[in-house]
């Protein structure tokens, strides 16, 4: 059934010229059966040839086809040639051209012309003298519905169509615009990556470039002031590693100093420590640990400690006075699992999506890249029954 609907909405044209021959065939019938006299068949087959026609072409030439029956019916009235099977064509086009997206004067016309075929057919062949004034109007009424409905069908089918396409078109610029903003959110947490790191370790690589050169030229002549030297360049370098460790704790935390969960290169052990000082605060957190643990790759370890501290923090910020929250972390051989959730209100999932509440890039967004830098695959939303759910895959082997 579903291949037949199929065929059938990709050959429109085909299906018409079908219902058309069917038409045709119906009133060469009728004529046939009603219309003994040769002159007065052939007038009658050449107008249902032309309405046949109007079925047939009704999508192709919509406001052609309709003044084509506006036509038929004029001369239906003027040679008298009554209403017979083939005018159902006049209802067919009064629709099409109602539901077709074309110029309002050809919708107008279908209508009007519609209310008034039936009483100009009353008029042209009227009926028995013995029916009364009252049974005529009613009768007239009645064979103007039809006409009526038609119309209403195809109008109703048109605004419902431009419904359907507005909302399509503002769903695709919204997503449209969403990713825009997501590009910008993640140039800008690279871009700020960058200049901090730059101002952090630029200076310390500087001092020691220059304090090897003068070790290199002294060495000889001056042992002394070589050692100096290099202990300097020893200093400075470890100054080096404690601001980028730093760098790596604070970074995306700037505007969150106030939750007081930020440590200097924290990794998976710490995540204990986190849920101590968040239950501290006054959340509920169940922490579940599966597998052996065992020692992680530093960025894994860090990667997954900064999802827990951000997906707790939107817990705290959106789940409500009564949230609950489980963080479960599961050691596999070649990967370790994560999985948190909560049992909160929750934002919206726009909000983490576009950067959270801060509009800074730090909801998703940020975690994302982190997850993505590590290799690792990262999936959240709504969790059925209310709250989030947070899961990630991050892999033990660096990711080629």
């Amino acid at each position: 059934m579903q291949r037949l609907y199929d065929f059938i909405r990709s050959h429109p044209t085909g299906v018409d010229v079908f219902w058309a021959v069917v038409l045709l065939g119906l009133s060469a019938l009728w004529i046939g059966s009603v219309v003994p006299p040769l002159d007065h068949a052939v007038g009658y087959a050449v107008v249902a040839t032309l309405f046949s026609l109007v079925v047939a072409l009704r999508r192709k030439a919509p406001e052609r086809m309709l003044v084509l029956a506006v036509a038929l019916g004029v001369v239906q009235l003027v040679f008298d040639v009554e209403t017979f099977m083939a005018d159902f064509a006049m209802l067919v086009i009064i629709f099409t051209v109602a539901a077709h997206d074309g110029p309002r004067w050809a919708s107008r016309l279908a209508l009007v012309g519609g209310l008034f075929a039936a009483p100009l057919s009353q008029l042209r062949w009227p009926l028995e003298e013995t029916v009364s004034v009252p049974a005529r109007v009613f009768f007239t009424v009645i064979m103007a519905v039809p006409f009526a409905l038609a119309w209403v069908l195809g109008d109703s089918l048109r605004t419902r169509r431009a419904y359907f396409a507005q909302l399509e078109e503002k769903a695709a610029r919204l997503e449209r615009e969403r990713e825009a903003q997501a590009k910008v959110a993640v140039a800008a947490e690279r871009a700020r990556i960058a200049r901090e790191l730059h101002d952090v370790v630029a200076h310390n690589v500087s001092v020691m470039v220059v304090q090897a050169d003068g070790a290199a030229y002294v060495m000889d002549s001056s042992p002394e002031t070589a050692k100096q030297a290099l202990e300097t360049i020893s200093t400075t370098g470890r100054q080096a590693l404690a601001e980028m460790r730093r760098l790596l704790g604070i970074l995306r935390t700037g505007e969150h100093q106030e939750a007081g969960e930020y440590v200097p290169q924290p990794d998976v052990e710490q995540i204990e420590e986190l849920v101590e000082q968040v239950r501290g605060a006054g959340l509920t957190v169940d922490l579940t640990v599966e597998g052996t643990p065992r020692a992680l790759p530093t960025g894994v370890g860090l990667t997954a400690y900064r999802i827990v501290q951000e997906a707790l923090t939107n817990t705290r910020k959106h789940g409500g006075p009564d949230a609950g929250a489980s963080v479960r972390l599961v050691y596999f051989d070649d990967g370790l699992g994560l999985l948190v959730e909560d049992d909160g209100r929750g934002a919206p999932q726009e909000m983490y999506e576009d950067g959270g509440a801060d509009g800074a890039g730090h909801g998703l967004i940020g975690m994302r890249e982190r997850v993505g830098m590590v290799g690792g695959t990262l999936d959240a939303g709504p969790r059925p029954g209310g709250g989030f759910r947070i899961s990630a895959l991050l892999p033990l082997k660096p990711a080629h």
